[in-house]
């Protein structure tokens, strides 16, 4: 299986259009971020992922919110480069597995982190991080299940990001901090992509040929 992430930041795209979908990650992608998840239900996700594939090959792209069989399967010949589950399904870890797609499970529980990892899984979504304490919670973690990698969602956002890479995170997962509603409502794609540099900025990772991307460029 291909080396997961590629990059620790992971950019979770939640759409209302497949088009709308295609300008976010086209945006994120433009200003470094590598790894991107589509929400499998987001409209006409298989057509997203498809053709984020075929515009951004040096990508990481994959699909988010999968809960089946049939889901994985058809997530996988869209072309899904890796799968994110909301829980821990042993059989959908050892489906992937075999398809040789990286999968990484949901859970929230020490318990459910052990499962999930003993199944299988290449790394263990933290989900809803927040909710549990945010980073002490990712950081009390790290003592007995250390050699787990684990990538917190569900909370993460542009300030806190630097303390759960640093907490032991080998990832986080952006969604609404990275995609303000309003921004994409308004169509902002300027404002989101700055975001993005930004972000990478903090953690040091800016990208070496950024353009500046004005309104209706992505």
């Amino acid at each position: 299986m291909s080396s997961f992430p590629q990059q620790p930041l992971i950019a979770v795209i939640r759409a209302e259009t497949p088009h709308q979908a295609q300008q976010m990650a086209k945006t994120v992608a433009q200003a470094g971020l590598t790894v991107i998840e589509i929400t499998w239900n987001t409209p006409q996700a298989p057509q997203v992922i498809s053709q984020l594939r075929a515009n951004f090959p040096d990508c990481q792209i994959g699909t988010g919110t999968i809960l089946q069989a049939t889901a994985l399967t058809d997530a996988i010949a869209a072309g899904s480069q890796f799968i994110f589950t909301p829980h821990v399904d042993v059989a959908l870890i050892h489906q992937a597995r075999t398809a040789q797609t990286p999968i990484i499970p949901g859970a929230l529980t020490p318990s459910e982190i052990v499962q999930a990892w003993e199944a299988g899984a290449t790394c263990v979504k933290v989900f809803p991080i927040q909710a549990v304490g945010g980073v002490n919670y990712l950081r009390a973690l790290q003592g007995p299940l250390g050699h787990i990698p684990l990538i917190p969602t569900g909370g993460v956002t542009l300030a806190n990001t630097q303390d759960f890479l640093a907490a032991g995170a080998i990832a986080v997962g952006l969604s609404s901090s990275l995609f303000p509603k309003h921004l994409v409502i308004d169509q902002d794609w300027a404002a989101i992509y700055q975001l993005a540099v930004q972000l990478q900025s903090r953690l040091g990772r800016a990208g070496e040929s950024h353009e500046t991307v004005a309104d209706g460029d992505v």
